[in-house]
């Protein structure tokens, strides 16, 4: 028993010594906003698969519950009465308040909720009903004139060579000698013509209407059978990011193949020039964020103009401006798409989160920004871009800083935070890429992980190239030339992890897919965390023993007294003596052969007794 005694106090000392480490304690997570965000996407998902009336009765109901808690809970708030004592305060008075504050939460998150759903009814009206709907449901030829509301994408696949995928919004359409004014969202798919569409042009397009996919977020598709006639020429800004685009392609010919692909859709999403054989070993080996614009670019973006900032010791409020100015210009430049600006928004929140040292302050911007988003586009909660650029931001904000200071202080922090954010977007974005593509890129946290370094000279010097084409074309060349040679390091990584054996492993699909990717993440993530910290892992590792020990011996203590008891308990003899064995750790009861049964008791008589 003294020495379970002494276990236990050991395992509090070193409990003790833990707690009153130089890290000191956690800060707690602020998890206040993720109802209101979760909800608030469940709504927007429910929102692209139900008819109008069963929006209609899921916005009443969320609207219904979330006034009758608000209610309930100023009722609360009115009726409870500070206390009269002056210097006294109630112990329970903490726990009241987040007894009020709960319902008061999920009211507001309800009612979010309401919000967004009434958002997607709006939109699912423009998919169900009215003659566009019709039209589209019935196939129908259509003459549209429409706004272009994203760059251009060319469409993989057998027959997708020299066809474009360009989203846009309907300002009017002619379908059977009627004419529609409506604003909904269509794909157009059409071939020569299409690529050079600007974001903000109205375009009159004409071809066959078609029917989108269960749970898509356009109300249709425009298989278009020319090519798009001019009716603007859109706005002047985005006309003149077109052209630096085309004159950053045309000064970057000079470089090697590979980098010559990659260096403009690296820089501003322009993958027109990127060789066939290059975007399968990027895909091969998930490398392909980086052969578009992503969160990453923005927050590289941006943290440069921060320091640059601060190196000419602006105020806070003008240098953030000034940032967010930059960042802005940036997005304009590479073209105003909803990823782009996506990225943009989530790159933000995790320069913030990285920066400020607070990953529960991140983690409440994250959600500001998913409900703001969903709220404004309700279309994007059945988005797979728009759920791993969530979760890539979520580990960031999550994983980030701690991976950082699980690394030796002996290794460089910009090498470290170049280890440690791959490695903290990949582990949650792992099981929702296997559900996109069954397979397991062995390689790509490795070659994630040696490219991250080469990405911001290439971020950097690329887009400072871009402006410089047109004022002084000699130092653009000059930045253009040693961006490339960092580039082409990025191909040659890619082209390497490619050839390795066993670079795509193939992965159960589905559910059992999932669950065994967020187990190996787990295991990953404890594996780098025992790397990083041996002698930490080691004193784990005895206090789980000693804890363990700890319990083993109250067990048999508990054991040994119980079969004890049972051994002494008269009831329980049958005419056979036994004993208690208290000296070897174990209870056991041997009975004991007849020879050495003690004699009865003789009861003998007083003397002088009859």
């Amino acid at each position: 028993m003294d020495q379970v005694r002494k276990r236990m106090a050991h395992g509090g000392k070193a409990r003790e010594d833990a707690d009153s480490s130089p890290a000191g304690p956690r800060r707690r997570m602020d998890l206040r906003l993720a109802l209101p965000a979760a909800l608030v996407w469940a709504a927007s998902v429910a929102g692209l698969w139900l008819p109008p009336a069963g929006l209609a009765a899921l916005c009443f109901t969320l609207a219904a519950l979330g006034g009758l808690l608000l209610a309930r809970a100023a009722t609360r708030g009115r009726a409870q009465k500070p206390h009269p004592a002056v210097g006294r305060q109630d112990r329970q008075g903490p726990r009241k308040a987040r007894g009020r504050s709960f319902p008061a939460a999920l009211g507001v998150a309800l009612m979010l909720a309401a919000a967004a759903a009434a958002h997607s009814a709006t939109s699912s009206s423009q998919r169900f009903d009215g003659p566009l709907a019709e039209a589209i449901a019935a196939g129908k030829s259509a003459v549209a004139v429409v706004e272009v509301a994203g760059n251009p994408r060319a469409m993989a696949g057998p027959g997708g060579s020299g066809r474009w995928s360009v989203p846009v919004w309907t300002q009017e359409a002619t379908t059977g000698g009627v004419l529609v004014r409506t604003r909904a969202r269509l794909t157009v798919m059409g071939g020569q013509g299409w690529g050079g569409v600007v974001p903000g042009q109205s375009l009159r397009a004409s071809g066959k209407l078609r029917p989108a996919e269960p749970g898509e977020q356009d109300a249709g598709t425009l298989a278009a059978s020319t090519a798009p006639l001019k009716a603007t020429g859109g706005s002047l800004l985005e006309g003149s990011a077109r052209e630096l685009r085309g004159r950053f392609v045309a000064a970057s010919a000079f470089l090697a193949p590979d980098a010559r692909g990659l260096l403009p859709g690296m820089v501003t999403g322009d993958t027109s020039a990127l060789d066939e054989g290059l975007d399968n070993a990027m895909k091969a080996v998930g490398m392909t964020h980086l052969t578009a614009v992503s969160g990453a670019n923005c927050s590289l973006v941006l943290g440069a103009l921060l320091l640059l900032c601060r190196r000419f010791r602006l105020p806070r409020v003008p240098a953030a401006a000034a940032a967010l100015s930059g960042l802005a210009l940036f997005v304009v430049l590479v073209g105003p798409d909803a990823s782009v600006l996506r990225a943009a928004l989530m790159g933000a929140i995790g320069v913030a989160s990285l920066a400020g040292g607070r990953s529960g302050r991140g983690l409440s911007f994250l959600c500001l920004a998913v409900i703001g988003l969903l709220l404004a586009d309700p279309a994007l909660g059945t988005s797979f871009g728009f759920l791993l650029s969530v979760l890539a931001t979520l580990g960031i904000v999550l994983l980030g800083r701690p991976i950082i200071g699980w690394i030796p202080v002996a290794v460089p922090r910009w090498i470290a935070a170049a280890a440690a954010v791959p490695l903290s977007a990949q582990l949650l974005c792992g099981p929702v890429i296997v559900l996109l593509q069954p397979q397991f890129a062995t390689y790509s946290l490795l070659a994630n992980v040696l490219a991250s370094p080469l990405v911001a000279p290439v971020t950097l010097l690329g887009t400072a190239a871009v402006p410089l084409v047109v004022l002084l074309p000699w130092a653009a060349t000059a930045l253009i030339a040693v961006a490339g040679t960092f580039c082409a390091a990025v191909a040659a990584t890619a082209r390497f992890a490619a050839q390795l054996p066993g670079s795509a492993l193939p992965w159960p699909e589905g559910v059992p897919g999932l669950l065994s990717m967020v187990l190996l993440s787990a295991v990953t993530l404890a594996a780098v965390w025992a790397a990083a910290r041996p002698r930490r892992f080691i004193r784990r590792v005895r206090q789980a023993h000693a804890v363990t020990a700890v319990l083993i011996g109250l067990m048999e203590l508990r054991v040994q007294h119980f079969r004890c008891t049972r051994s002494l308990d008269p009831g329980r003899r049958r005419g056979r003596l036994g004993y208690c064995n208290k000296t070897s750790g174990r209870d056991r009861r041997w009975p004991l052969p007849r020879t050495e049964q003690p004699a009865p008791r003789r009861r003998t008589q007083p003397p002088g007794g009859t």
